[in-house]
């Protein structure tokens, strides 16, 4: 660990150098490439500092015990001094192990999600509306832009499915953890008295892929054009603006109706229609390595139950790591830094634990 490093710290001073050469500041492309690898460097480089500072007091501190003679007053400090430092040595150490992880190559990348109702009809709708409503002001409190794709709205004011994208540094980080079938229990909005019922919001997060990542022939295509509709299933425009692309080897569908130009609906499906694919593909790739099924922590399964969010107790409980917290509100209101931070620490220790067993 320690080879790598130093080689990592030979590395950041290299490209340190490079970025003050007028050749590579006017090499847009080349400079652009250095400054992102500069600022991955950056945290382990100053870490790894920070390492050696506190093993250089660590070795100093132990020279003066060893040595002897010294009064009762610089004993004790040289010795407080080695005690401190040797926290700070494992400490380091361990923050270390956890930079030099590999990195997922999609984290900086903006994401598309995809917000569907499940079981519990209009109820399931509504909570769709809260959950697209929490990301969105998640992402707000970040300074992260937000747009939404595609949306089919219920009479309530429910959605039976939106898709938004969210353009931000870091936003898959961020965002991946939310996969999966999301479950509520309350008492339905549309009840003012009643039970309590179950309904489910299925949420997927998916990368936004541009067209150099993946390329999709357009004889592959089905493209359809109808006029949109709106809650109750009347029409509310009357050219044919809405856009269905059927992609034929896959048999995915995506349909865009929420913009009233052809062309802007068309543009936005196509986006969705590749970050799916560009999915796909991802999880063709992460089938074949089984380890890496086994880091992950419930990333990427649509099909698994990872949160309850129980109104009459207040309560939230994400399945995967067990964390419960009785902050619905907050939560709900967009302050989702303590879920991520738990499920993110969670991620890095199953895969510190896998690095280990091999």
């Amino acid at each position: 660990m320690f080879e790598k490093l130093k080689f990592t710290s030979q590395r950041f001073d290299e490209i340190n150098l490079k970025l003050s050469d007028p050749d590579v500041i006017s090499n847009t492309e080349l400079y652009t490439s250095l400054m992102k690898e500069y600022k991955t460097l950056t945290p382990v480089v100053e870490k790894y500092h920070e390492y050696l500072n506190a093993k250089k007091n660590f070795e100093e501190a132990k020279e003066l015990l060893d040595a002897g003679g010294l009064d009762a007053e610089m004993k004790e400090m040289a010795q407080t001094e080695f005690e401190e430092q040797k926290e700070n040595i494992e400490r380091f150490t361990d923050e270390l192990r956890i930079l030099l992880l590999p990195k997922d190559p999609n984290d900086e990348k903006n994401v598309i999600i995809e917000i569907r109702g499940g079981a519990g009809g209009e109820e399931a709708a509504l909570f769709a509306n809260s959950l697209y409503r929490m990301y969105t002001m998640y992402a707000e409190s970040r300074g992260w832009k937000q747009e939404v794709l595609n949306s089919n709205e219920t009479e309530l004011g429910g959605f039976k499915e939106i898709s938004f994208s969210i353009e931000g540094e870091g936003a898959y980080s961020r965002f991946k953890y939310e996969s999966g079938v999301h479950r509520v229990q309350r008492v339905p909005e549309t009840e003012s008295q009643g039970r309590i019922h179950t309904s489910t919001v299925t949420v997927a997060v998916l990368v936004e892929a541009d067209e150099v990542e993946l390329e999709i022939n357009p004889t592959e295509l089905k493209i359809d054009v109808f006029r949109a509709s709106g809650a109750g299933g009347q029409h509310i425009n009357k050219t044919e603006s809405a856009v269905r692309i059927t992609h034929l080897p896959t048999g995915t569908v995506v349909e865009c109706q929420d913009e009233r130009s052809q062309f802007k609906n068309r543009e936005r499906a196509m986006k969705i229609l590749r970050s799916r694919l560009y999915e796909a593909l991802q999880q063709e790739q992460a089938d074949k390595i089984a380890s890496e099924r086994k880091m992950q922590v419930g990333t990427g399964d649509r099909s698994e139950r990872i949160r309850t969010y129980n109104f009459p107790q207040g309560r939230i409980t994400d399945h995967r790591i067990g964390l419960t917290l009785y902050k619905i509100d907050d939560v709900l209101n967009g302050h989702l830094d303590e879920v991520i931070d738990a499920l993110a620490t969670a991620d890095q220790a199953a895969k510190l634990a896998s690095q280990n067993e091999q």
